[in-house]
């Protein structure tokens, strides 16, 4: 998708019973990782079931513009031939991350201590989303950064000539500043630490032993500390992605709230640090069963069978919050069709994503007749026996606004509209098709 596109309005509306298989993209955080790693290694890395959206195609041109080598050789099927760990060159243009804030961040980690420079940009939502939180720490490591006002969006990062070890403490549990401050430490001699208030997904520290670097992970009375032992030589590493969690959260919830539905959705990481979705729909006594539970590319994956479900309301703990933090759209949408009040906490990160999703969320479940109230830091949905439904919700540029919505109104009484489609392209290309086939009416 072109990030100048014109708006794609949509419109859901009630559907029949769901039924079928839902094959959804592979997992959008180790896509990036995998495209990362691969060119900061050794020798080839093959990938297979790739996410091929705009954010990880982006962050794949990225890692050629630093001089790796990266082919697809088909559907999901992916090869990068590495330049080992300090060995970016310069890119010749800038780095157009689009929409996403985990790409841009990642890759701004994984230059930072090379003394190259690079400048990065993305499009209307990434460019008023803030990057201090990683650039602060990034430049405690050596690396000189320049930002326009408000630490946001075009940034030029000069790297670290002569980079210096890090501790530090993030100020909130965030994947994204561990994952960079972790990727910014491949190139510095000595012990990088990061310290999180609340351990956060932990596919970077995963991945990294995996490519061969020394990472440890411990619980600690200052919170939860990851240490990365600097300069090892990553060896390159076949990759099998996972199907996405947060993905999958979209055909699990229309199957959840349209009446008479059961879908199977294969493959889908449990990744404990990416679990709290469906722990949480479990609590609400959402009918998933979780089959076949295996290992495949160093994480844990099951089958979900899925079939329509009364649920209940209930209270969501601030400390759940960093293992589902991107499906909480989803989830005020399925609580929307819950008995009682469901009360998400400890959300306030979810004002800096693509977009003030609490706000987003909340203008858009009032505008279809649903109760809903909010903090800076929590925010309740009051459930219904019937959403009325009939509103249009404003996407702002935000994928999983986009998709919440159009899922609402397969349960609601009248159609839900959306302002755009076009950003459901960044993470789940084939949302619209695969709804579809389940049986998803859309206009």
């Amino acid at each position: 998708m072109s990030h100048s596109a014109e708006p794609r309005p949509m419109t859901s509306r009630r559907s029949g019973p769901l039924t079928g298989e839902a094959l959804v993209p592979g997992d959008k955080s180790i896509s990036h990782r995998a495209l990362i790693l691969g060119a900061m290694a050794v020798g080839e890395t093959r990938i297979t079931g790739l996410l091929e959206g705009q954010d990880v195609l982006d962050t794949a041109k990225a890692m050629a513009a630093f001089g790796a080598q990266v082919t697809r050789h088909g559907p999901g099927e992916w090869s990068v031939h590495g330049v080992g760990v300090g060995g970016f060159r310069s890119p010749e243009g800038v780095i157009d991350c689009g929409n996403s804030g985990t790409g841009v961040r990642l890759i701004m980690g994984a230059m930072a201590t090379t003394p190259i420079a690079a400048t990065f940009t993305g499009d209307a939502s990434l460019s008023r989303r803030p990057m201090a939180r990683v650039t602060d720490p990034l430049s405690q490591f050596g690396a000189r950064i320049t930002a326009r006002d408000g630490d946001r969006l075009p940034i030029t990062i000069e790297g670290a000539t002569d980079p210096v070890p890090l501790t530090y403490r993030t100020p909130v549990a965030s994947a994204q500043i561990k994952s960079a401050l972790l990727l910014a430490g491949l190139n510095v001699p000595g012990d990088t630490v990061v310290i999180e208030p609340e351990p956060t997904r932990d596919h970077s520290e995963r991945m990294l032993a995996g490519f061969g670097a020394q990472v440890r992970s411990e619980t600690t009375p200052e919170g939860h500390r990851v240490t990365l032992t600097g300069r090892p030589e990553l060896r390159a590493q076949p990759v099998a992605v996972p199907r996405d969690p947060s993905s999958a959260g979209f055909p699990v919830a229309a199957a959840l709230i349209v009446p008479g539905s059961e879908i199977r959705v294969p493959g889908v990481s449990r990744n404990p640090t990416r679990d709290g979705l469906y722990v949480t729909l479990q609590e609400m006594g959402a009918d998933i069963t979780f089959q076949n539970p295996r290992e495949e590319g160093g994480e844990p994956v099951a089958d979900l069978l899925v079939r329509h479900s009364r649920l209940k309301g209930v209270s969501v703990p601030a400390e759940r919050a960093a293992s589902m933090i991107d499906e909480f759209p989803i989830l005020s949408v399925i609580a929307a069709f819950a008995e009682g009040a469901t009360v998400m906490n400890g959300v306030a990160e979810l004002r800096v994503k693509e977009s003030d999703r609490i706000d987003a969320m909340a203008r858009g479940l009032e505008a279809n007749g649903v109760r809903v109230e909010e903090t800076r830091d929590s925010m309740t949905v009051h459930g219904m026996p019937q959403v009325p439904g009939g509103g249009s919700a404003v996407t702002h540029l935000d994928h999983r606004i986009a998709m919440s919505f159009l899922i609402l109104g397969l349960a609601a009484e009248n159609p839900v509209g959306i302002d755009d489609a076009g950003p459901i392209t960044t993470s789940f290309p084939d949302f619209v098709p695969l709804m579809t086939r389940l049986g998803a009416s859309f206009d």
